[in-house]
């Protein structure tokens, strides 16, 4: 299942991100944030309410991701839900895929959000993540991946030849996660957590999307 705030429209994303089309550009820092100052950081977004009112955008579509979803043996455990900041990914279009001009690597601000769904209905979070279009990375002079605390993010690149789409509906990218609010047996920078768990999500009824 293709998934992830893949099916946003153009005006859902331009319309809630004024200046979304200009170019973002790296985030150069002297010293990289350790992990317990990106946790702080991060830590106001616990409350869902702040994460909205700073324009972070739920996936309407309401899904939760796991592994299995992107070819991924299912005891990997799963993502989340995500909720994305476009303007800090710099979105330009969502059609046929997401595209757009984030080159944006501070854990300090992330561009993107990981909640787990809980029994009672409410949201925790549990990561955060930056993602990076590969071919504005490789615009602005870059010919490795970006890196974090010594670790290169993910390559995300779909494989037509299989029925699911690796990279999610984007255009190629790189992405990396940081387990700061949930322990992670595969490691604190893992795609997939399975201390984590999408057992209480509850999808949306057909035709009916999240706002």
């Amino acid at each position: 299942m293709r998934h992830l705030l893949f099916s946003l429209s153009t005006a859902l994303f331009l319309g809630l991100s004024a200046g979304v089309a200009s170019a973002q550009t790296e985030t150069h820092q002297p010293v990289e944030p350790s992990l317990d100052d990106v946790r702080a950081a991060a830590d106001r977004y616990r409350d869902v309410s702040v994460a909205l009112e700073e324009g972070y955008i739920p996936d309407p579509m309401n899904v939760c991701d796991t592994a299995e979803m992107m070819g991924q043996p299912a005891e990997l455990g799963v993502m989340g839900i995500h909720y994305l900041r476009p303007d800090l990914l710099g979105i330009t279009k969502t059609e046929p895929r997401v595209d757009g001009t984030s080159t944006h690597t501070d854990f300090l601000q992330p561009s993107v959000l990981i909640y787990e769904p809980q029994e009672d209905g409410t949201l925790e979070l549990i990561a955060v993540e930056n993602l990076v279009f590969k071919k504005s990375w490789e615009q602005a002079g870059h010919t490795a991946a970006p890196t974090f605390q010594n670790v290169a993010y993910n390559l995300m690149e779909d494989d037509p030849a299989t029925d699911v789409d690796e990279a999610h509906m984007f255009e190629p990218h790189y992405d990396l996660h940081v387990w700061l609010f949930r322990e992670n047996p595969n490691g604190t920078f893992a795609q997939y957590n399975p201390a984590a768990t999408c057992a209480y999500h509850k999808p949306a009824a057909p035709g009916h999307h999240q706002h």
